[in-house]
């Protein structure tokens, strides 16, 4: 496994941090994508003693820093396991019809184009190398399944992650590159922290609503990343057991 490298998007907090450490820690090398070249050195600093870490400050929604990221993930390590395609923004909870073009186009670019742009740098990549292959994991959300209320962008970016997934496992399948998704239903991260005072309900209420640790999640990539690539998690439901999902809420 010390031979493995993985590119993990979104890597300088929340969950990308969780996945990335606990892909170090299984041994993995592990290129830290995101914006920030603070947090991410200190996800790297997190690391355990002896981790291979590469810090690549890269902006998902620009194609030349995506490319960067890629050429650079080549240029060190010589080849490409696993993308966790996890970079991810939200728009503000305002009415549907206060929405701005510019709240959508910004959502849009990083969600859905950022996502596009990893796979499709990360595809070449694997379709190119000796041996060849790779696995994609694409983060879905709950919200690939089912809205919040005022969360349209955000939504309908998570479900065209849903198709994204599908058609990456698709074309993949002549060059060993498997693609799945992981769908997070309330991870315990700073994004999620409101949710233990309350957050707005399909009926209105404001209610409190239960967390999982962060680190499930972490364990869950590393179980799906750890597969041969005869085999694949298409779709993975990781949330907290009591959250308000399954049935009415």
């Amino acid at each position: 496994m010390k031979h493995k490298i993985a590119v993990v998007t979104g890597a300088s907090s929340g969950i990308g941090r969780a996945a990335a450490l606990a892909l170090a820690e299984a041994g993995w090398a592990v290129v830290l994508a995101g914006r920030r070249r603070e947090a991410l050195e200190e996800t790297a600093a997190l690391a355990p003693a002896g981790a291979r870490t590469l810090v690549v400050p890269t902006d998902v929604a620009d194609e030349a820093s995506v490319e960067s990221l890629f050429a650079e993930t080549r240029r060190v390590f010589g080849r490409l396991d696993l993308l966790f395609n996890n970079a991810g923004s939200n728009a503000p909870a305002v009415p549907f019809e206060e929405l701005s073009l510019a709240q959508w186009n910004a959502v849009v670019a990083v969600n859905l184009t950022g996502a596009f742009l990893c796979a499709r740098a990360a595809f070449r990549l694997m379709k190119e190398q000796d041996p060849r292959g790779g696995r994609i994991i694409n983060n879905g959300s709950i919200s690939a399944h089912a809205p919040r209320p005022l969360s349209a962008p955000y939504t309908a970016t998570k479900h065209a992650i849903t198709g994204l997934t599908k058609s990456l496992a698709l074309d993949g399948r002549p060059y060993d590159i498997a693609c799945g998704q992981i769908d997070i239903g309330n991870a315990a991260t700073p994004m999620t922290e409101r949710m233990a005072e309350g957050v707005r309900q399909a009926d209105g209420r404001i209610a409190p609503e239960p967390r999982m640790d962060v680190a499930h999640v972490g364990a869950a990539i590393v179980h799906m990343a750890s597969l041969p690539l005869e085999a694949n998690i298409l779709f993975m439901t990781i949330m907290a057991t009591k959250m308000p999902f399954v049935g009415r809420g």
